[in-house]
């Protein structure tokens, strides 16, 4: 029997071989090849016992519930949050990366266990059997080799007890590894990954690499030339990839796309180790872009979260030539202030300040965001639309039940209502300030209740800030270079694929206020042409009849240049220079028809009115003789008994003939003091 057990542990070692299923962690920052290598030595020979306490803790709050018949393995109390203690970033991203794996083969583990009869085992209490899977998984991954000792670790008593324990069980449960392929007809282990997860590894693996280039360190000029020199050749587009190619992104002009085989070597370049190219998931270059495009000068930029710090520092470099600042809110700790700004500095940006309030929390009229002009919105979502959900989520250090909706390969209604409430909390608070000029809301959910649907409900709530201006739906900068079928006229969206990421971009920006002074003889003219005025006086605007300050020299009226004079223009200007000169002698409504001041004028006017021939005293004729303007009606008065009647009948019938001269008198009436006097001598020349 021993030996049977010995011939399944080499056939299975045989067929299992170069198909590791852990996927070597590489660590996407500025901390440069070095930490990657040792990253992936951990994977070969083991972790140290801390990353295994906490991939435990993440795999208890992440595994599947089974059915009361399918259960095979009882892991304890999970009502209680595990408390998680990482070492540093790296120790995270492993233990995260090795509690999602652990998940992935469940099922296979259990049934091994359980096949092999390793388990139960009575001095390994239910608490430590999330503890027992996770070592199990990384024992096969290792091909069942004995695990190293680091040096330096810090040793856990349950982790040595349960490693010793796996280990002198080895070849049984190897036995149970092979017998579990034979059942299932499995050619490699990974046929026991679901679905869900196997066709979005398979996505991964094949989508371009994105790389933005830190412009505050290296010009696109000089990584272009770096890389012609190692051999790499430029090409127009993805589709003409051919190994050691590279193309420049279509949508943002400091992004290079790498083919994915190339992943090893692109990190491990000095471009990478120096911060000088950073690789991040292409939707965040996108909202970044969109962002910056927005801004007007010398404004500042808030950024509703945290996220990933390559993010911040993005928006940051493409700032970096204006005056503009970037706020960031939601850093709690002062360890994690110190963190981020240690990492802003090795890679250059200078104009960031971080707020220790959630975005929700700032209040609108806040001082300190007093030059916000623009909001980036990247809120928590369910991340399925990403290229790399799994780095993602880690990226931007968001929920980690979020890897069981990765594993599912959906989200809960549940889990989904949560979101979308929360996204739309957060976009409604961003209407709310009132200086702010544009919102670049970004997610890369699949669902439209986290995308279309917040946005539109934002809309349609009216809670702007402005509501003299309140926010439209506008195009994003994107939109004329990208695929008809994959965005709309006002939403910028793409659809995740084996060459892209998938996206979801809503750019909403306040109203132009378009309003244009409109002088009052234009809207009056404008409504007499429509028949709007029948028997209707308007005032003037204020602006038009306030009194000259100091005392006023007597004008006489110009004569004007012939020009023909529409019906509509001569409308127009009765009710014009009556609303004018009835303002200005009392300051009153004019449109009262009991004004003893107009009543006054209409008497004296009339003996000119009756000796009237011209065209323009026929008009006259119909209202008082203030209906036309005041220089024209001052020199027909005058002219009725004195010597000067002709030469001011004259220049009043060339001013009747055009509606340009009526326009310039009256805009350049008399004041009423030396109008009053000059008519009472017309009427008592003695």
């Amino acid at each position: 029997m021993p030996d049977s057990e010995s011939n399944l542990v080499s056939s299975h070692v045989d067929v299992i071989n170069g198909t590791s299923v852990l996927s070597e962690t590489k660590i996407s920052d500025e901390k440069g090849s070095v930490e990657k290598r040792a990253v992936t030595q951990f994977g070969k020979n083991g972790y140290p016992d801390s990353i295994y306490i906490n991939a435990a803790k993440i795999f208890q709050g992440l595994r599947t519930e089974k059915s009361t018949g399918r259960i095979l393995l009882r892991y304890g109390d999970t009502s209680e949050s595990p408390t998680l203690a990482f070492k540093d970033e790296h120790s995270r991203r492993v233990s995260y990366q090795l509690a999602f794996n652990t998940l992935k083969y469940q099922n296979l583990l259990e049934e091994m266990l359980v096949d092999s009869k390793v388990y139960p085992c009575y001095s390994i209490p239910d608490e430590l059997t999330s503890l027992l899977v996770v070592m199990l998984y990384d024992l096969q991954d290792r091909k069942f080799q004995k695990r190293k000792i680091f040096a330096e670790e810090e040793r856990v008593a349950e982790v040595q007890e349960i490693g010793h324990y796996l280990y002198r069980y080895k070849t049984k449960l190897a036995a149970a590894l092979a017998r579990c392929r034979i059942k299932y007809d499995a050619l490699s282990i990974e046929y026991f990954v679901p679905e869900t997860i196997s066709k979005q590894e398979q996505r991964t693996s094949a989508l371009p690499l994105c790389f933005w280039i830190n412009t505050l360190k290296i010009s696109l000029e000089d990584v272009i030339r770096d890389l012609e020199m190692k051999g790499f050749t430029k090409v127009e587009s993805v589709s003409d990839f051919d190994h050691y190619t590279y193309a420049v992104d279509q949508h943002c002009h400091d992004v290079l796309v790498f083919p994915s085989c190339l992943r090893e070597e692109l990190l491990n370049l000095d471009l990478f180790a120096d911060c000088q190219l950073l690789l991040q998931d292409k939707s965040r270059s996108l909202a970044v872009h969109s962002a910056h495009a927005l801004l007007s000068e010398g404004g500042d930029i808030i950024m509703a979260h945290i996220g990933s710090h390559l993010t911040i520092a993005h928006m940051s470099v493409l700032t970096n030539d204006s005056m503009s600042r970037i706020f960031v809110c939601g850093v709690k700790t002062s360890a994690k202030e110190e963190e981020l700004m240690n990492s802003f500095s090795r890679m250059g940006c200078t104009n960031i300040l971080l707020l220790h309030e959630d975005f929700t929390e700032l209040q609108p009229t806040d001082p300190r965001l007093e030059q916000a002009k623009v909001i980036l919105l990247l809120p928590q979502c369910s991340e399925l639309g990403a290229g790399n959900p799994m780095e993602l989520i880690l990226s931007e250090h968001t929920d980690a039940e979020l890897l069981r909706d990765l594993f599912q390969g959906f989200v809960s209604e549940d889990k989904l209502r949560i979101l979308s409430e929360r996204q739309l909390n957060e976009l409604l608070h961003a209407l709310r300030f009132k200086k702010v000029q544009a919102i670049v809301y970004c997610t890369c959910s699949v669902y439209p209740e986290e995308n279309e649907l917040v946005v539109i409900k934002a809309l349609e709530s009216g809670v702007e800030g402005d509501k003299k201006r309140p926010y439209r739906l506008i195009p994003s900068i994107f939109s004329t270079c990208s695929d008809s079928e994959s965005s709309t006229e006002m939403f910028f969206k793409v659809e995740p694929s084996e060459i892209s990421s998938g996206c979801f971009l809503a750019v909403l920006e306040r109203e132009v206020n378009t309003f244009k002074k409109v002088s009052a003889k234009d809207i009056l003219a404008s409504a007499a042409a429509q028949a709007l005025l029948d028997g209707i006086v308007e005032e003037k605007p204020k602006e038009e009849v306030k009194k000259p300050k100091g005392k006023q020299r007597k004008h006489k009226p110009k004569a004007a240049k012939p020009h023909r004079q529409t019906a509509a223009h001569v409308k127009a200007e009765v009710p014009v220079s009556k609303a004018a000169s009835k303002a200005e002698e009392q300051h009153v409504c004019p449109i009262c028809p009991k004004s003893p001041t107009s009543k006054t004028q209409e008497k004296h006017a009339r003996p000119t009115k009756a000796g009237s021939n011209t065209p323009q005293k026929t008009v006259q004729g119909r209202k008082a003789g203030s209906d036309t303007p005041q220089k024209t009606v001052q020199g027909k008065k005058a002219a009725s008994n004195t010597e000067q009647k002709n030469a001011h009948q004259t220049k009043a019938a060339s001013d009747a003939s055009t509606s340009k001269a009526a326009s310039n008198t009256q805009q350049k009436s008399v004041p009423q003091t030396d109008s009053r006097a000059e008519l009472k001598k017309s009427v008592n020349p003695d």
